[in-house]
C-alpha cells in the first residue's frame, strides 16, 4: 500500500451511468485484482474502486454511478487531484490458471479482469472471457478485450445482445482454470457451475480499506479474513457461502 497523488487526464462516459477515468502518476507496486482508495472532498469516507489498467505512469479506473461518492466522481474535470492510497488488496495469482483460464465479469466487476488478461498473455496463456450485463446500454470493454485477440461472449438478462440469460449461460466453454469478479449473487452461481478450482474477487463495503476497521471481516473454512486486505481474491476451496 501506498499513498499517492493522481492527477485526472480524463474521464468519460463509456455506457449508461459507467464511466472511465484515466489518472496520471506513481503505478509501481500496483497489479491486477488490486484496489484503490479515493479521498474525494466533502465525503468522510474514502472510495474503493478496482484498477482496471495501468501503465508505468497511467491509472485506469472504470466506475458506475451507484451514489453521491460516484456522482462526485463522474463531474471532476481533468487536472482535478486526487489523494489516493494505491496497491490495495491481494489480488489475483496467475500461476495455477494453466493453457486455458476462463475469466468471468459481471458488470462493476468487469474491470479488474482486464489487466488479468493482459498478465496472461504476457504469460503466454490464452484466455476467453465471459461479459455479463442487463442490458446493451450497459455492455462496455467488449471491443478492448477482442483486441487482445480473445474469445469473448457478452450475455444480457434481457437478451438485447449476445447471449440471452446470465454469465453462467456462456460456461460451457472449455477452460483450465477460472477467475471471476462481480456481485455476490453471480459468484455463487459461478462457484456453483464451474468445474474446476479458481478464483472469486469479492465487493464488499470497506471503511478504511487496509485492513484496521475490520468492517469487511467474512467467513472462510480457515477463519476469518478482511476482504480488503486479505482479499478481495479468495480462492474457491476457502469459500463459505
Amino acid at each position: 500500500m501506498f499513498d499517492v497523488i493522481y492527477e485526472v487526464i480524463s474521464n468519460r462516459e463509456i455506457a449508461k451511468s459507467t464511466f472511465e477515468m484515466v489518472l496520471r502518476g506513481d503505478t509501481r507496486g500496483i497489479a491486477p485484482g488490486q484496489f484503490v482508495d479515493l479521498r474525494l472532498d466533502g465525503f468522510f469516507l474514502r472510495r474503493p474502486i478496482s484498477v482496471c489498467d495501468y501503465t508505468a505512469d497511467t491509472l485506469t479506473l472504470i466506475y458506475k454511478v451507484v451514489g453521491r461518492g460516484t456522482e462526485a466522481m463522474s463531474k471532476m474535470r481533468t487536472g482535478v487531484r486526487l489523494d489516493t492510497l494505491a496497491g490495495l488488496g491481494n489480488g489475483y495469482d496467475t500461476a495455477p490458471s494453466g493453457g486455458r483460464p476462463l475469466l468471468i465479469g459481471g458488470g462493476a466487476g468487469v474491470p479488474p479482469l482486464y489487466a488479468l488478461a493482459k498478465k496472461l498473455i504476457a504469460e503466454g496463456k490464452s484466455p476467453a472471457v465471459i461479459l455479463g450485463f442487463n442490458s446493451a446500454g450497459e455492455i462496455f470493454y467488449e471491443a478492448e478485450f477482442k483486441a487482445l485477440g480473445l474469445d469473448v461472449y457478452v450475455t444480457t438478462v434481457d437478451g438485447s445482445y449476445g447471449v440471452k440469460g446470465f454469465v453462467t449461460d456462456a460456461m460451457d466453454t472449455e477452460y483450465t482454470y477460472f477467475y471471476t469478479c462481480g456481485p455476490e449473487p453471480m459468484l455463487k452461481a459461478v462457484y456453483n457451475k464451474s468445474r474446476t478450482s479458481g478464483q472469486f474477487s469479492f465487493e464488499e463495503r470497506m471503511g478504511c480499506g487496509f485492513g484496521a476497521c475490520m468492517g469487511c471481516t467474512c467467513r472462510t473454512k480457515y477463519g476469518h479474513k478482511r476482504i480488503c486486505r486479505d482479499g478481495p481474491v479468495l480462492v474457491k476451496e476457502e469459500i463459505v457461502w
